[in-house]
């Protein structure tokens, strides 16, 4: 029997981790490390894993990659996101947009709307299992392609039931900056948010007013170069000549939470000085680990979402166009507040092995 569960990564924003038994195979969906340092990729699941498919490079989905390369397991992802596999990985690519045949099965991949070499997941196995990872239909620098129909679904719901769209996102963050003198302090995924908060900021302050650090610069880059973004993606290009961190108003850093990287080292110096809340902010935008949110607790941190996860209502519509009879709510804390929400039109799983 055909069957996917969910192993991790539904009931708290942990490490994504799907298996999949199809024509006497077991493969594992992504094999996530975090976001929380205490979240951990347990080796168990690889044990009687055939291979590993990765959705993107984010530490939550492709953390665990180490273990996979450790038992010799072959490892499926886009060219991009393999660049952040450990060297020693046996990689088969996989298309940023089309199909392939593995063992039989039918695996077609389009972009994802969420990070540099994302994909979605569509397997041809009975009425169609599709497998989100994460995603966004919102962004103005990554491209999403709308997959095929599929009766049963795994889905990033990690906003939850939150219906909030991204433009009222961005006007709430517009009015925050604006409260704020002095320099602000973006810590970013350089494969992630990187690229689209230069957009924005690129576009309301002008090209002086932003720079980016060394790793987000280069990511970018190499992303441009590459191509498969948005048609506004190239607005940014002139930012990609400027060096000097010091000489702008907007700083886009990594890391995500300021836990490391070059955002660390300005909340650290910022700290010291005196300057964290008074001329010096640091505004977090994305899922917060225990480090982010410590510096939120004191003057100067700021949290205020940019949406890089589906709202309900792109939820909801993704249920609509794949025509899913059932879905697994993955990413958010509490999964069970789907048994009840009316409009979805699908019914919901958990943990449980679903026949496929």
């Amino acid at each position: 029997m055909n069957t996917i569960e969910v192993l991790s990564g539904i009931g708290d924003k942990g490490p994504a981790c799907m298996r999949l038994c199809v024509e006497g195979k077991t493969w594992l969906l992504d094999c996530g490390f975090g976001p929380e340092a205490n979240a951990h990729f347990d080796p168990a699941w690889l044990v009687g894993a055939d291979a590993v498919f990765i959705t993107h490079d984010h530490i939550d989905h492709i953390g665990g990659a180490a273990y996979a390369v450790e038992a010799g397991l072959p490892i499926y992802a886009t060219a991009q996101t393999a660049q952040a596999l450990p060297p020693a990985a046996e990689v088969r690519l996989l298309p940023e947009q089309g199909a392939v045949l593995i063992d039989g099965i039918r695996l077609t991949t389009g972009r994802n709307g969420h990070a540099l070499g994302g994909i979605w997941m569509h397997f041809d196995i009975g009425a169609g299992l599709f497998y989100s990872g994460d995603w966004s239909e919102e962004s103005n620098w990554f491209a999403f392609d709308p997959p095929p129909a599929a009766a049963t679904a795994i889905l990033d719901c990690s906003y939850q039931l939150d219906p909030v769209a991204q433009r009222e996102r961005f006007a709430a963050l517009d009015q925050l900056i604006d409260q704020l003198p002095g320099q602000i302090l973006l810590p970013v995924p350089p494969s992630g948010r990187a690229g689209e908060m230069a957009l924005h900021l690129v576009q309301r302050f002008g090209v002086e007013a932003v720079i980016l650090d060394p790793e987000c610069r280069a990511a970018l880059t190499a992303a441009l170069a590459r191509g498969g973004l948005s048609p506004r993606a190239q607005e940014i290009a002139p930012l990609l000549q400027r060096g000097d961190l010091e000489q702008a108003r907007f700083l886009i850093c990594d890391t995500p939470n300021a836990d490391g990287g070059a955002a660390w080292g300005y909340v650290r110096a910022w700290r010291e000085s005196g300057r964290l809340g008074r001329d010096a902010h640091a505004i977090f935008t994305g899922h917060m680990t225990a480090h982010a949110r410590g510096i939120c607790a004191v003057p100067g941190g700021y949290f205020q979402r940019w949406n890089v996860h589906p709202p309900l209502g792109d939820q909801i519509k993704m249920l609509r166009r794949l025509g899913a009879k059932r879905f697994a709510p993955a990413f958010c804390i509490s999964p069970e507040d789907y048994l009840v929400e009316e409009g979805l039109g699908a019914e919901v799983f958990m943990h449980e092995s679903i026949p496929l």
